[in-house]
Parts: structure tokens; C-alpha cells; sequence
């Protein structure tokens, strides 16, 4: 590693007018000089194509690239074919980092001797009140080798965010970011982490989350059935294959992370949608009703997580039925 090594900061953008500036002034105003950013304009129609046009005027180190809408992971792996960074880090458009982070994850880099770093973040409201951690930081900066790594997301107890890392950028695939999914960033990391090996990771919270409400992963309508419920029932699949491969220790805690995202489907799936002629449902319920005895015997599961699964392999309709009587 070069010892003032070229990072590129990658911003997806879709109709963000009124937090976008805030976004890109934070990165500009780094402590760590040696940046190239790039903005992606997603086919946005409120004008915030042209103002991104008008921050690249303003510091020689921003590219913009316009293109038709296709989503966030279409908009990253545009960005990813134009980086010219030995490293890569992301941050969400509505989003803000401390001055400070890029300067330390390269340091932790250098210092640990890793081909990627993570720092912790917070959550603020659209009032600008703290929210409750997602992902608790380490106490102090510490190595997590890749399988340490997969077993915390596999708990969900880590953070599977691309936003609070930065990584060497040969590491990434071709079409990196699956194009038309959710839950895209774990999607990614989880076929990445073999790859990245050891990672290190730190205390400090310099990545800011806005939680706004409205935007593309945290909307508003408690009624629509978003499809990131299907989407990481997929990838569940995805990691028990990976897991099968390189970390076969993993075997249980892959499983009861299956049993999960499927027992979250079948808790928020609309009950008028739970019928044969659903294909995804279908199979759903064939796969808890096929591994239960293999979930009574998972040492991972607890006694309320079996208790669900055998409920939901039974009746998974009339459980449903029933819970939203108890809950009028």
C-alpha cells in the first residue's frame, strides 16, 4: 500500500435536494485529502441532477455521472467501473460522516495490516433525536477475521452496511451490487467475505444515519409488503451455500439465520397474499414444515423461536388469522 493511497467515496443520488449538500460538504471537508468522489445522479427529477453538477464546481476532486433511473446498486457499480481508488468507500445521500473517519479507517488499515475497515455509526430521527444502536461498536479498535465476522451478521449483530467501510477496491466482483434487489450491501458482503479475510474495526461512530422516512429503505407504508422480505430469504440461501463451502463450523447459526428471514416473512406477508397459486410462499412454508425436526435440535433456536416455526409449520394461515384478532 502507497502510503497516501487514492480513495474513492461513491454517492448513489436520487431527488435528495434538500440534504444532498450536507452529504457532500462532509466529505469534502475531510481530514484524509486524497479523495476522488463520486456522484451518481439516478435519473433524479427535482433538480438535483443539476445541483450536483453545481458541488463539482466547487472542488476539482467531484465527477458526475447522469444516468436513467435503475436504483441505488445500479447507480454503485457505474460508480465502481469509474473509480480510480486503490480503496472505495460508500455513503448514502442523505446521510453525513465525521471529518475524521476516512483518515481513521486508512490508518486501521495500515496499522492492522488489512485490506478493509469498518467504523461504528448513530442514528438520528427527522427531529434529530438519537435513535437506539443498531450495530454496537467495539469498545476499542480490534481484528475480526472473516468467519468472526460472517457468524456476528448471521446473528444479527453486525453491521453489513458498505457505508461505514472501506475496502480495497480489486477486492470487488464485476456487477458487484445485485441490480434490482434489497438488502443489496449484505448481499454483497457475504459473497465478499472470503475474500476480505481479516477486517478491522473500530469504536469510534463517525458515520451519521438520517432516518428519513420515505426514503428508499425506510418507507413509510406499514401496509405494502416490501419485497427486501424475499429478497433475504434469497439470500439466506445464498450464505447456507457459502457457509457450506468455506465455513462449515457456521452450519447452525447459517440455519437458524434461514429460519429467520423466514419466520419474518411469514410474520409480515398480508394474509390476503398466503395462497397456493404463491409460488415464493409456497415454498417458504414447504421449507419450515420440511426442517423442523432439524430446528428442534438446532442449539441456536431458542424455546420461543421454536415454539413460532412450529406454529407457522402448522397452520402458518390461521396463526396469522389469529394474531391479527389478538392484536384489535
Amino acid at each position: 500500500m502507497s502510503r497516501n493511497p487514492l480513495i474513492t467515496v461513491i454517492v448513489p443520488v436520487y431527488n435528495i435536494l434538500d440534504y444532498l449538500p450536507r452529504c457532500v460538504h462532509s466529505i469534502t471537508a475531510q481530514t484524509y485529502g486524497n479523495l476522488e468522489i463520486i456522484l451518481v445522479d439516478d435519473g433524479s427529477t427535482d433538480g438535483t441532477g443539476e445541483l450536483c453538477d453545481r458541488l463539482a464546481q466547487e472542488d476539482g476532486r467531484i465527477s458526475v455521472y447522469h444516468k436513467e433511473n435503475g436504483g441505488s446498486s445500479s447507480a454503485r457499480n457505474l460508480a465502481l467501473e469509474k473509480a480510480g481508488g486503490e480503496y472505495v468507500g460508500f455513503v448514502d445521500s442523505d446521510d453525513y460522516i465525521d471529518p475524521h473517519m476516512y483518515q481513521r479507517l486508512m490508518e486501521a488499515i495500515g496499522t492492522f495490516q488489512v485490506s478493509a475497515a469498518q467504523i461504528g455509526r448513530d442514528e438520528t430521527d427527522e427531529k434529530g433525536n438519537l435513535l437506539p444502536d443498531i450495530c454496537v461498536p467495539p469498545k476499542e479498535a480490534a481484528v475480526i477475521d472473516s468467519s468472526d465476522f460472517l457468524k456476528e451478521l448471521l446473528l444479527h449483530r453486525g453491521d453489513c452496511s458498505f457505508c461505514t467501510k472501506l475496502i480495497r477496491r480489486e477486492l470487488f466482483p464485476k456487477d458487484a451490487f445485485p441490480v434490482g434487489k434489497l438488502n443489496e450491501d449484505f448481499n454483497l458482503l457475504i459473497r465478499m467475505l472470503p475474500q476480505i479475510g481479516r477486517l478491522a474495526s473500530l469504536p469510534e461512530q463517525d458515520y451519521h444515519v438520517f432516518y428519513r422516512i420515505g426514503s428508499n429503505s425506510r418507507k413509510a407504508e406499514k401496509s405494502n409488503f416490501s419485497p427486501v422480505f424475499g429478497d433475504c430469504v434469497d439470500n439466506a440461501d445464498m450464505v447456507g451455500e457459502i457457509v457450506k463451502r468455506d465455513y462449515p463450523r457456521l452450519g447452525d447459526v447459517a440455519f437458524r439465520f434461514g429460519i429467520f428471514q423466514r419466520l419474518e416473512y411469514l410474520l409480515h406477508i398480508p394474509i390476503a397474499q398466503m395462497r397456493r397459486d404463491n409460488a415464493m410462499y409456497r415454498r417458504i412454508v414447504a421449507y419450515m414444515r420440511k426442517n423442523w425436526a432439524r430446528s428442534m435440535r438446532n442449539p441456536i433456536l431458542t424455546k420461543k423461536n421454536k415454539v413460532y416455526h412450529t406454529l407457522f409449520a402448522i397452520a402458518p394461515k390461521g396463526i396469522r388469522q389469529l394474531h391479527s384478532v389478538l392484536r384489535r
